[in-house]
C-alpha cells in the first residue's frame, strides 16, 4: 500500500482502463489532511426512545440494499447514445456552438458532462461519509448515535456505487468542484455538533437530493435511474431524520446561538447558489472561457430544475427547524430564495412511501 499525502485535492481529470491489471502494491492512496477539534461524547443512558428517529432507524435496517448484486451492472449504455439528452432551451448561440459538433465529440461531451457532475455526486458522498461517522461520536442522544452510524453505512454504500459506475461505464474522474470542498471543509473540521447537523442533514442531504433527482429525471441510462433512485430514498430518510432531531434542538439554544447558525446556513446556500457550478467540460468542447461555460450551465433548463429542486426542499426545511430568522430573511430574500419558503418541509415524511420494497430494474426504468 502506498499513501501519498498532498495539500489540496487532484486537479487533474482520472481516467480508468479496463484492460489495465494492478497489484495491490501499485495501487497509489492519494490522501488530504485535515483537522477537527471533535468533541465526542458518551452517552450512559442507552434509552430507546420510541420516536420517530427510532423508527428512522428501524427503517434504514428493513431497506439496506446491497450495490453489488441489486443493481443491474450487467447494463451498458450503447457508446452511441447520449446519457443525458442535450438542452434544447439553451440560448441560441449555445445551441448552435453544441450543434456544431461533431457526432463524435457530442457523445464525448455527454460522457465528460455526466463524469464531471456523478465525480461531485461521489466527492459529496465521501464528504458526507466522514461526517456521518463524526455523527456517531458526537451525537449526543442514543437514537441520533444508532441513525448517524446506519447513516454512515448507507453514505459508504453511496461511495461504492458513484465510484463503480464512473470506473466501469464511464472510465473518468473530475476532481472536486472548488465550492463543495470549501462547504465540506467547513462542515468536517467545525467543533460544534449540531452544525454538522445544519450543515449535513440539511445543506448538503439536500443538495445532494436536488441533484439526483434532476439527473434521474433526465437521464437515458436504466442502470444509472436505477442507481439514483436507490440512492434517492436514501437521501430522503437522512433529510428527515435531521429535521425531527433539529426542530426540538434548536428550540434550546439562545437567540445569538440561533442567528449563528442561521447565518451559517444562509453561506452554505450562497455557495449552493452561486458557486457550485461545473464548467470544465464546457470548457474543454464548446471552447468556453471559465465565465462563458459558467453563464451557459445558469442558462439551461437542468440547472433551473437542479435549483428548484434544491431550494423548494432546503428553504422550508430552514423554517420548519428555526433557522430562517428575522436577521438572515432579507439575505435569502435578496437572492429570491423566500419565494420556496411555503412549499412542503420534510418533517412529516411519506412513511408509506418509504416503506415501499425496492423497486426492480424494469420498473425503475418505466
Amino acid at each position: 500500500m502506498k499513501i501519498k499525502v498532498q495539500k489540496g485535492p487532484p486537479e487533474d481529470l482520472l481516467y480508468f482502463d479496463d484492460d489495465l491489471p494492478l497489484s495491490q502494491s501499485q495501487v497509489e492512496d492519494v490522501v488530504e489532511i485535515f483537522n477537527t477539534p471533535l468533541t465526542g461524547s458518551y452517552n450512559w443512558d442507552y434509552t430507546v426512545a420510541d420516536n420517530r428517529i427510532k423508527k428512522l432507524y428501524e427503517l434504514g435496517k428493513e431497506l439496506n440494499w446491497n450495490g453489488s448484486i441489486d443493481l443491474n451492472w450487467e447494463y451498458t449504455h450503447p457508446e452511441n447514445e447520449r446519457i443525458i439528452q442535450p438542452d434544447e432551451e439553451l440560448p441560441h448561440e449555445s445551441l448552435d456552438v453544441y450543434l456544431n459538433l461533431s457526432d463524435e465529440d457530442k457523445i464525448l461531451f455527454d460522457r465528460h458532462s455526466v463524469a464531471e457532475l456523478m465525480s461531485q455526486f461521489l466527492h459529496g458522498e465521501q464528504g458526507a461519509l466522514l461526517v456521518a461517522s463524526q455523527l456517531a461520536s458526537c451525537a449526543p442522544t442514543f437514537n441520533a448515535k444508532l441513525y448517524a452510524a446506519s447513516q454512515t453505512f448507507d453514505e459508504a454504500r453511496h461511495v461504492e456505487v458513484f465510484n463503480r459506475y464512473l470506473q466501469e461505464k464511464i472510465g473518468i474522474h473530475y476532481p472536486i468542484n472548488p465550492a463543495l470542498k470549501t462547504l465540506l471543509d467547513k462542515i468536517l473540521t467545525d467543533e460544534r455538533w449540531d452544525l454538522k447537523f445544519i450543515g449535513m442533514q440539511i445543506i448538503i442531504e439536500g443538495l445532494a437530493l436536488a441533484a439526483f433527482s434532476m439527473l434521474k429525471s433526465i437521464t437515458k441510462d436504466p442502470l444509472l435511474k436505477q442507481l439514483l433512485h436507490y440512492v434517492i430514498r436514501d437521501e430522503a430518510r437522512h433529510v428527515t431524520f435531521g429535521i425531527n432531531y433539529l426542530e426540538d434542538y434548536v428550540k434550546t439554544l439562545s437567540q445569538d446561538e440561533i442567528n449563528d447558525r442561521a447565518n451559517f446556513a444562509y453561506e452554505a446556500c450562497v455557495i449552493s447558489r452561486e458557486r457550485l457550478i461545473n464548467t470544465k467540460s464546457e470548457q474543454r468542447f464548446l471552447k468556453m472561457t471559465e465565465s462563458e461555460a459558467r453563464d451557459f450551465t445558469l442558462s439551461t433548463s437542468s440547472f433551473a430544475m437542479f435549483r428548484n429542486f434544491l431550494f423548494s426542499r432546503v428553504i422550508p426545511n430552514l423554517s420548519r427547524i428555526g433557522l430562517l430568522t428575522d436577521e438572515v430573511r432579507p439575505k435569502f430574500d435578496a437572492l429570491g430564495l423566500l419565494e420556496y419558503e411555503q412549499a412542503p418541509d420534510d418533517f412529516e415524511c411519506d412513511w408509506a412511501e418509504l416503506k415501499k420494497p425496492l423497486e426492480s430494474f424494469d420498473e425503475v426504468a418505466t
